[in-house]
């Protein structure tokens, strides 16, 4: 069997996919040298919606910017060659039987679905993230595949460990190994990891009724560089299919509609020229030829004008619920402005699977529909450790700024507040500490007032009454998480964006 180069690149690709992916995590160090974010910084989708978007440039875009220009002058070949969904939908397809073609997807779709995204986007609304194949495969790791292995693995390996039993020191090294350099650092569940796994499924699924059907109907990635490919100067000849083969078409996962290749389609994977046994398959330059290379592709003007008024009203219906209003929509530290984050967060999840104190969660409900994905902290399940700044080191689009150690302790995620109601030293007149103990803020954010009071059963007690000094508070939320009440604590976090945006 012949391998090709796009088989190897493929295989690359994933493989080094993977391995940036479980370099995402903490591994001891303070800093993360490499990440999964490679991968978003060279999508040209997340950078051509950040431009629209943002109506601005940033360095975090060049890559991107670069795939453009060589899809320009190469042709899709970023599906072919590079894309991990893609090659994954390679793998799995020779395990999935396939039913009788059938063009239940076979429209304009693919197009009136990415200008609607786009046009979005340039009303300021940028949904592009949930669609984008690589944060569809990313969010499935982080939320579902990911923490279920590391439960596995640990799961298997105390089976094991208790079976073993004396022998077990002769092979503690191997678990060693992957709890140091596989294994995710934490044990988290995620909410939403069915929601990921239920539409990473789908795209599975939809090769049962044809090959790469979502690269080639539906994908938003996909459908853009198709229409930069087009104007690569590379052509493939024959551009139909051959009167006496015809197998081109069942060897070709994208490109062929009936007779003729469509360019658009064409993900450059050489399956064709490779399996071709007539040897009449070559890809050539500049060349000239009476054959048309697929029918000439007139963007139509109900398409533009559909995209437009779709991508105009999804705009105005996604912020209709007016997401950061939201008292306790807590974003990561460093989140000053929630427009700017909503426009620039490309939902991929980094953020949530670096954090220390799963304090990071993907948000169904706090910031609306448009949120969905989105990072929010929820102290009462997690706290942002005050000495970590690894949110900011991962985002690809910069959406969680990437501050020093020193900008990030000064940077308010929101204001905690306390209730009396439920507060034991004010509803129960019982001493409770716990709250001081935790604030990691020099000086401390949570101070204390001595007072005389009686309790229920008329007794005099001295109390400490705890109240927040707001000038220090950062709103990491570890008053909250550690609050001994069970259900609803008696210390909350609160979004404080609108109060103030930084420690002076």
């Amino acid at each position: 069997m012949k391998i090709t180069w796009s088989r190897i690149s493929q295989v690359l690709f994933l493989a080094t996919f993977f391995v940036l992916f479980v370099l995402t995590e903490y591994r001891g160090k303070d800093i993360i040298s490499a990440a999964i974010n490679s991968f978003f910084r060279a999508d040209p989708l997340v950078a051509v919606s950040y431009l629209l978007s943002q109506k601005t440039f940033t360095v975090v875009l060049l890559p991107g910017i670069l795939m453009v220009l060589f899809t320009v002058i190469l042709g899709r070949f970023f599906c072919g060659w590079l894309c991990p969904l893609g090659t994954i939908l390679d793998l799995v397809t020779r395990c999935i039987p396939k039913k009788k073609h059938i063009g239940f997807l076979k429209s304009r779709f693919k197009y009136y679905l990415l200008f609607s995204l786009l046009f979005a986007a340039f009303f300021n609304v940028n949904l592009i993230g949930i669609l984008d194949p690589i944060a569809i495969v990313v969010r499935a790791l982080t939320f579902f595949f990911y923490p279920l292995f590391g439960y596995a693995v640990r799961s298997t390996w105390a089976g094991l460990y208790r079976l073993i039993g004396e022998n077990r020191d002769h092979v503690s090294f191997i678990f060693a190994f992957f709890r140091d350099h596989i294994l995710p650092f934490r044990e988290t569940f995620y909410p939403l990891a069915f929601l990921s796994l239920i539409l990473f499924v789908v795209i599975l699924v939809l090769e049962h009724y044809e090959k790469r059907n979502w690269c080639k109907n539906i994908c938003p990635l996909g459908t853009l560089l198709g229409l930069l490919g087009r104007f690569s100067p590379f052509k493939r000849l024959p551009s139909r299919l051959c009167v006496d083969c015809k197998r081109c078409k069942d060897i070709c996962p994208t490109g062929f509609d009936e007779e003729i290749l469509q360019k658009e389609d064409c993900i450059l994977c050489m399956e064709c020229k490779l399996k071709c046994a007539s040897k009449r398959v070559r890809f050539v330059l500049f060349r000239r030829s009476k054959e048309r290379l697929g029918s000439t592709f007139v963007m139509e003007r109900r398409v533009l004008i559909g995209g437009l008024l779709s991508g105009f009203f999804i705009s105005k219906a996604f912020l209709f619920q007016s997401p950061g209003r939201h008292e306790r929509l807590l974003r990561p530290p460093g989140v000053n402005n929630e427009g700017d984050f909503l426009k620039k967060c490309v939902r991929c999840g980094e953020c949530m699977k670096v954090c220390l104190r799963s304090a990071l969660y993907p948000d169904l409900s706090k910031g609306g529909i448009y949120g969905l994905f989105m990072p929010v902290l929820i102290p009462r399940l997690g706290y942002c450790e005050y000495n970590c700044n690894l949110c900011g080191q991962v985002c690809p689009t910069g959406a969680i700024p990437n501050l020093s150690l020193e900008q990030k302790k000064k940077s308010i995620i929101g204001l905690a507040a306390i209730d009396k109601n439920h507060c034991l030293p004010y509803a129960k007149k019982i001493n409770c500490l716990v709250c001081e103990e935790h604030c990691p803020i020099p000086g401390k954010a949570i101070h204390f007032e001595t007072v005389t009071d009686v309790d229920y059963t008329g007794k005099k007690v001295t109390l400490k009454r705890p109240y927040i000094v707001d000038e220090l508070c950062n709103g990491c939320g570890i008053c909250e998480n550690r609050c001994p009440l069970e259900g609803k604590s008696a210390i909350e976090v609160f979004s404080a964006r609108k109060i103030s945006t930084s420690k002076k």
